[in-house]
């Protein structure tokens, strides 16, 4: 697979002020440095379609920077959209000086002249910011912008697997593989739960001695677990660990009621959380989606997702607690409790994770939904994880959200979002925000 490549490319023409334009030139190309690894940078600013022409002949980018040095007439954003169909994030400079003389680059009406073709040849939103490189507001964009292509480029080559089939009722997280390549790049593999359960049954105490002493590492009170499911526990940690390592799976969405417990008699639920730990973004009930949502949030935040049910709200605090029976990152555990485990809150059988997450001071609340005419939509919300003891049996999160978190229940429940969601631990939501449009996907910010 080639390597992610992220292309300046300065448009204009000689006519405005060249001085200006090239401390302009320098700043931003410095700036685009900063955001991301070996850049393509064209040795000087590209002032004739020739020059344009030269520098595409050299490139092969997942994102492209197209600043407008100076003016530049529509031809030159066509030259460069008839070349690449990857992401544009269209940049204009602020005029360096307003003093009564001339106009030094007249970016501003050169944006208009390539927004003007990109609208007539692109169905994909465009990404836009207008500022001087040194403007805060101008790197933020910049490196969020970045980072978006970065994970569009990633999702090419993900494997997400599907272990299992969704429940009865739960269908809202099945996925088609070609519909999952069709729209975000993955490749999607499924194995039957029973393949994984038989594989489990087949090792011997010895074979999962390592298994069970790193779990008992990362987990508080594994040791009170019955030991028949202790060790049937770490057999499926086995299992899973060597299907996933096996197999190159970056993400996966696990079946776990009811199979797990009538065909296996010992949940699933520990081993997800403990994958999340190790950099696989593991969702349960066999929610696709879920897991895809975990893994661009795992990616971006450089840590380990909350996956739940939104279960409960207070108008007062303007909070949401999302939860799930069990399967936590034990890593999102509180230090004053650790990864504590228990039993499963229905079915009674252990071990499962049973915590309140630690508190953080940026979030965001994630999913990829799916809406009733097949296309794919963003729900974004930003806020801040609370400190909160466990709300409920299994592992909660309390999130208090920057927005009303009334209205965003209620507004999210009339629009048909699924049942599950993933907290971040950080504020990527311009990053997902800015995903969204580069795949022409709807957004929903709330």
């Amino acid at each position: 697979m080639k390597k992610f490549e992220v292309a300046y490319i300065p448009i204009g023409v000689g006519t405005y002020h060249l001085e200006s334009a090239q401390k302009a030139f320098d700043a931003s190309a410095d700036l685009i440095k900063s955001a991301c690894e070996n850049p393509a940078i064209p040795k000087e600013m590209l002032l004739s379609i020739d020059l344009l022409k030269d520098f595409l002949n050299t490139i092969d980018p997942d994102l492209i920077i197209l600043q407008n040095i100076t003016f530049a007439n529509a031809a030159y954003a066509s030259e460069v959209l008839k070349h690449f169909d990857c992401p544009v994030l269209l940049w204009t400079l602020r005029e360096p000086a307003i003093d009564g003389t001339r106009l030094r680059l007249n970016s501003l009406t050169g944006a208009y002249s390539a927004a003007n073709a990109y609208k007539n040849l692109r169905e994909e939103p465009l990404e836009y910011i207008f500022g001087s490189p040194e403007e805060e507001e101008v790197k933020k964009k910049i490196h969020s912008a970045v980072q978006a292509a970065r994970m569009k480029y990633l999702m090419r080559d993900l494997k997400l697997a599907a272990v299992g089939h969704t429940p009865q009722g739960f269908g809202f997280g099945r996925a088609l593989d070609l519909e999952m390549q069709k729209n975000f790049g993955v490749t999607l593999e499924s194995i039957e739960a029973r393949e994984l359960i038989d594989r489990a049954k087949a090792y011997s105490d010895e074979e999962i001695e390592e298994y069970l002493k790193d779990a008992q590492s990362r987990t508080v009170g594994l040791s009170d677990t019955p030991e028949n499911n202790r060790k049937d526990f770490a057999r499926l940690y086995r299992a899973y660990k060597e299907y996933v390592d096996e197999n190159h799976i970056g993400a996966l969405a696990s079946r776990c009621w009811p199979d797990f417990f009538t065909a296996f008699g010992t949940p699933v639920c520990t081993v997800l959380g403990i994958l999340n730990d190790l950099k696989v973004a593991a969702a349960c009930e066999a929610d696709t989606y879920g897991a895809l949502s975990m893994y661009l949030c795992m990616q971006l935040s450089t840590h380990p997702a909350f996956f739940g049910d939104p279960v409960s709200m207070d108008e007062k605090e303007n909070t949401v607690t999302y939860w799930h029976c069990g399967m936590a990152a034990c890593s999102l555990a509180r230090k004053d409790t650790g990864a504590k485990i228990d039993v499963h809150c229905n079915r009674k059988i252990g071990p499962t994770l049973d915590f309140g997450c630690e508190a953080f001071d940026h979030a965001t609340v994630f999913r990829i939904g799916k809406k009733p005419d097949g296309s794919f939509r963003f729900f974004i919300a930003k806020g801040k994880i609370l400190d909160k003891p466990k709300q409920f049996n299994g592992t909660s999160i309390v999130v208090e959200t920057e927005g009303d978190a009334k209205s965003m229940i209620y507004d999210s429940i009339q629009a048909g979002w699924e049942p599950h969601f993933v907290v971040a631990y950080g504020d990527i939501a311009d990053e997902l925000e800015i995903l969204g449009h580069f795949m022409n996907m709807e957004v929903n910010r709330y």
